[in-house]
Parts: C-alpha cells; structure tokens; sequence
C-alpha cells in the first residue's frame, strides 16, 4: 500500500502513475476519504477528551444536581463516541479498500509502456546457438527423449499439467540444488515454504485471490489459497512484526510448487512447460533498510544472471515498463532466455524475474524495523532463482543435437549425474 500522506500530497503524480501502469484506481476519492476518515478521528478525539474531563469532576464534591447532570452528559458522550467509532471503523474500511487499489508507484527510470514488447533491453549475454539442422521445440524434444508426458496429464489432471520422467526428475532435481548452492554461497537462508497460504497474506503481498481476474486457485470452504510463489509465503513470514534492526538485511531462499490458473493463456508461446499451472521454483526474498534496496535489486539480478550464465544459456536482461510491473513493483528487471523451439526462428522467453517493491507490501502486511526509537517499514525484494520448467524448456531447447539427444551443461552434470539425454525411439 501507498502512503496515505504521500498519496494527498502527491496526487497529480500518483494519478499519473495509475495511467501509466493501465491500471483503475481512484486517487482523489482515497484523498477525500483519507481526510474524512481523519475528520472523524478528530472528533472522536475531542469526545474522548470530553469524557474524560467529565470522568475528573465526578470526583469532586457535587450535589447530587450536578452529579446527576455529569452522569447523564458521559452517557450522552459515550454514547456519541460509540456512534462515531462505528461510523469510523465503516470509514477505514472503505478507505483501505480503495487504497489497496493504487499500485506502487514507479521507479523514474522504469520504460513507460503497456505490455512485454515496451519493455526496455538492457544487454545481451552468452551466444544464441545456430543448428544445421532444424531445431525441435522442447514439446517434441520431450516425446522423443520420453521424459515429459502431457497427454497422460491431461487425462488425469486437465490441460496444462505434465509429468516429469526418467532424466526429467533428476534435471528439476539438479537445478533445484544447483541453485540453491549459488544461494548459499551468497549468503541465503534456504527454505522450503507451505504450497498454502492464508487469503490475508495473498492480498498483502498484492495478489488479488478472488475474481475473474485472479491467478491464484481459491480452496473451497476457507480463507486459504495454493500459492503462485513462494514470494507469497517468504513475504508473509515477518507479518505484523517488529524486526530488530541488527537483523537486517534478511535474505532468505524458498523452494515451493507454484500453482496459477493462467485463465485465458492461449497462444505458440504458451505452448508445452511454459505456461501450466503447477511448477516447481527456487525464490529470493529480502527485507532490508529503504536506502539498501536499489542496490539489493542489482544484486538479485546479478545472482539470477550468474545461475543462467552458470547454465551456458544466452539470455537478455530487460527493464520492465510500467504497465506490466504488477502492482507492488517498485522497479522490475526480467531475464528473457533464448528459446530456439518458439516460433519459426526461435524467441526470448522470460525465465526470471527481481522486483523491488519497496514499502509497498511492507505497510500492508505490517512489517517494521526499529531504528533510534522509531518504528520503519522494512523494504521488500524478491527475485526468481530458478522456475525449474522453463529451465528445462532453454537447457532442452539450446542443447539439442542432430541426433535428438540433448547435452547437459557442463555446471549440471555432477547435480544429474549423466551428461547427455538420448532418444528412447
């Protein structure tokens, strides 16, 4: 959530945020709200003092006129706050609601844009490969080497899920740890997270579990959902906490399925592993002071490109416009593999994302450092490590040779154990 005060004293630039980012929310109708919720508080205030100056002459001496008139005037006060409690609980709710909707606002140097191809390319590392051959996209490369099974998934769990076989488990496996020892090494705490988050959660992270929009799968009969990352329950692990300073930064790393409706994901680039609705995936979170996080969101994404160069993919980093930031993000850098299989000559495909979310999610989900006596919101960062079906789609798609076997990149080979995947027909 935007502050309050921020938004009232900036609301030209936060309404020109809220256009940039194609998003429907209503700024001066959160600053007009935000001043009759405070209108109210006043006179709640001013009630409270009343009562409580009619609390101190009761303990005078009174005739029993007087004490009569003061005992009526507290129940005429506490009746009136009553009434105004109510009516500002009513007020806050609302206020809260419509503020939820006001998106992050975003970093000046973030590409004004509206969708993926407004985003901005930032470089280009490793070397995209040239075959002799005609290149097999991963859904082929799967039926051939017998590793992935999607028809038998969707008899048995609907479109869009797979089985993962044979040399496919062992390559999730190895790309798990794989990422998780660069982690370490860079100082991570390593978790694995609950696949089921709280719906309370979910929306303080800036999720939205509900609605024909939502990604997230609702569970029937409670207030819980299947998380679509392990930002929701790495995020939500500090909830309504104080954090003693000394602590900071916290930086943590979880393991976690994945789970997203992707309603409406249709298309050649949604084909095979790259779109489903379950996935595996190693995510960084870190909680740190605000003047630390511009420079925790380089160092996130120079973790992410690590892994990738590691793995011997071409990659490109891409500043991410506004208008497909997503409502936390502050600032959102992505890593788009090459993909040989998509597409008639091949495509970047996003494989990695690191969002800078500043206090937004911070100050909806109450999480706080104390520094000098003064309780501040922490900031928030998370980034991608490694989304283990999309790994898959770049190491099968880059590594295939004519024969159909693909080769596994040299960093991998002591995590699977075999350095080639052949054909089994």
């Amino acid at each position: 959530m935007v502050d309050l005060k921020f938004i009232k004293e900036n609301l030209e630039a936060v309404k020109e945020n809220i256009r940039n980012r194609y998003m429907q929310a209503d700024a001066e109708l959160v600053v007009r709200l935000y001043d009759e919720r405070n209108a109210l508080i006043a006179q709640v205030d001013a009630l409270r003092a009343q009562r409580n100056e009619n609390a101190q002459k009761m303990k005078g001496k009174l005739s029993p006129e007087e004490r009569a008139n003061l005992i009526e005037e507290g129940k005429a006060l506490k009746a009136r706050i009553a009434d105004l409690e109510e009516k500002l609980a009513e007020k806050e709710k609302e206020l809260y609601k419509e503020a939820a909707k006001i998106p992050n606002m975003a970093h000046p140097d973030a590409p004004v844009g509206k969708e993926d191809k407004d985003n901005l390319e930032i470089r280009r590392v490793g070397t995209v490969p040239r075959f002799s051959f005609k290149p097999k996209d991963h859904v082929e490369l799967g039926e051939l080497l017998d590793i992935i099974d999607f028809d038998t998934a969707t008899r048995v769990a609907g479109t869009k899920f797979y089985y993962l076989k044979n040399e496919a488990v062992f390559l999730e496996l190895g790309l798990v740890r794989y990422a998780f020892d660069i982690l370490a090494k860079h100082g991570f705490q390593p978790f694995i997270t609950p696949d089921i988050a709280k719906e309370e959660i979910v929306e303080g992270i800036g999720f939205n579990p509900r609605g024909p929009e939502s990604n997230i799968y609702t569970i029937e009969g409670t207030d819980t959902c299947l998380v679509g990352t392990a930002e929701i329950t790495l995020g939500g692990y500090y909830a309504d906490t104080i954090l003693d300073a000394s602590r900071l930064p916290i930086q943590m790393a979880g393991l976690s399925h994945c789970f997203r409706r992707e309603a409406g994901a249709a298309g050649q680039f949604s084909k095979g592993l790259y779109r489903v609705h379950q996935f595996t995936k190693v995510e960084m979170f870190v909680y740190c002071r605000p003047e630390e996080s511009d420079s925790w969101h380089q160092r996130l994404l120079a973790i992410e490109e690590e892994i990738f160069s590691g793995l011997e993919i071409p990659y490109r980093v891409v500043d991410t416009c506004t208008g497909d930031l997503g409502a936390p993000a502050y600032r959102k850098f992505d890593l788009e593999a090459w993909m040989p299989g998509r597409g008639e000559g091949g495509e970047w495909g996003e494989v990695t994302s690191t969002s800078n979310c500043t206090d937004y999610q911070a100050r909806r989900l109450g999480i706080r450092y104390k520094e000098e006596g003064k309780n501040r919101f922490v900031h928030m960062l998370n980034g991608t490590a490694i989304a283990v079906s999309r790994g898959i789609i770049a190491i099968l798609e880059n590594f295939q040779e004519a024969d159909g076997s693909v080769r596994i990149p040299q960093k991998l080979v002591p995590y699977t154990g075999f350095d080639r995947i052949r054909p089994k027909h």
